[in-house]
């Protein structure tokens, strides 16, 4: 009994967070329902180099499953939930909405419902800088309304933060949203740019460049992302006594709930993004100048001062870094 709860487990950022909860003694619960939104073996391969632990236990489950979800937070009771697993992609909501409420909405119920009936410590789950949406103050400040959101996966997020809030304050669940910013690095996704980049410029096909290469996103290094989750699980929030019902802030309330952003603090232009990965890679890009697709935003760029006074919060990978570190993985990995 007890341990963490780490859902989407086999995903790219929950096998980060298990593999160092696991390293530093953590009893760890994996749940994954390994869809194939993108190539399972790239899951199967996560998984494998977890499975060796022996304080991690896996369960391959959907979030939707209500019994099942149901008999896994009975079963395992654990004290404390990192939930990561969401249907992903701002694109792909576009063709397959259906999916994001199965996953983002009933699958959050049934979480919360889950914590509340086993009475979870604290409840950690993942929101996204998508919620900005039309916002075009920078940096974005979880202080600010998130009220229109662009793309339905952004009203999903949106909504969770929403539902959390209600748990929060009914039941006095402790809980905190992290909004994570365009996160990178080994073990990536396959769907995101510097994946379909790197696959593309290896094989010699062209990229296509959304917004003609003037987007800006706030790039964040896996192993940054992974320090700043673990940090907030054990950084449990308290109702925040300065919340007035006058003057509501977004980021806190009289629940025991918080907002914070989880990001590099640095927007890094698409353009140069491109150079520092064909320099990694030793090769040129052809590429394809694109317009903005709907629902994406031409920049995103993270205050974090908040997450780095509760937790100390500091991102230290740039992507002069953490690029060439993707791309040893991927060669190695595809063995290119």
């Amino acid at each position: 009994m007890g341990g963490v709860l780490v859902t989407g487990a086999a995903g790219f950022i929950g096998y980060h967070v298990c593999q160092r909860l696991l390293t530093q003694g953590y009893r760890v619960i994996g749940l994954d329902n390994l869809n194939s939104y993108y190539d399972v073996r790239l899951k199967k391969d996560r998984l494998k180099r977890l499975q060796p632990y022996p304080n991690f236990i896996f369960h391959r489950l959907d979030l939707a499953d209500r019994a099942g979800m149901a008999d896994l937070f009975n079963q395992r009771q654990p004290s404390k939930v990192i939930h990561l697993a969401a249907q992903a992609g701002v694109r792909y909501s576009l063709e397959n909405p259906h999916a994001y409420v199965d996953s983002n909405l009933v699958g959050f119920l049934n979480i919360l419902e889950g914590c509340r009936a086993v009475a979870v410590k604290h409840l950690v789950f993942a929101s996204s800088s998508s919620v900005y949406g039309a916002n075009r103050k920078m940096p974005f400040s979880v202080h600010d309304s998130v009220d229109h959101p662009l793309s339905l996966y952004a009203a999903t997020k949106k909504a969770n933060e929403l539902m959390a809030h209600t748990y929060s304050h009914l039941h006095r669940l402790p809980v905190t949203g992290l909004r994570y910013f365009t996160v990178y690095g080994p073990w990536g996704r396959p769907d995101m740019a510097l994946f379909k980049f790197t696959q593309a410029i290896l094989a010699g096909k062209p990229i296509d460049v959304y917004n003609y290469g003037q987007m800006k996103r706030d790039f964040t290094y896996i192993d940054d992302i992974v320090d700043g989750t673990v940090a907030v699980m054990e950084a449990v929030p308290l109702p925040d006594p300065a919340w007035a019902v006058q003057t509501p802030d977004p980021g806190s309330s009289q629940a025991p709930y918080r907002i914070y952003n989880i990001g590099n603090h640095t927007p890094v232009a698409l353009t140069d993004f491109i150079q520092v990965l064909e320099k990694a890679l030793d090769r040129e890009a052809i590429q394809n100048p694109m317009p903005m697709q709907a629902g994406d935003v031409p920049e995103t760029y993270a205050d974090i001062d908040d997450l780095m006074l509760a937790v100390g919060f500091s991102p230290k990978v740039p992507i002069e870094e953490g690029i060439p570190r993707f791309v040893a993985w991927y060669r190695d990995y595809y063995r290119v």
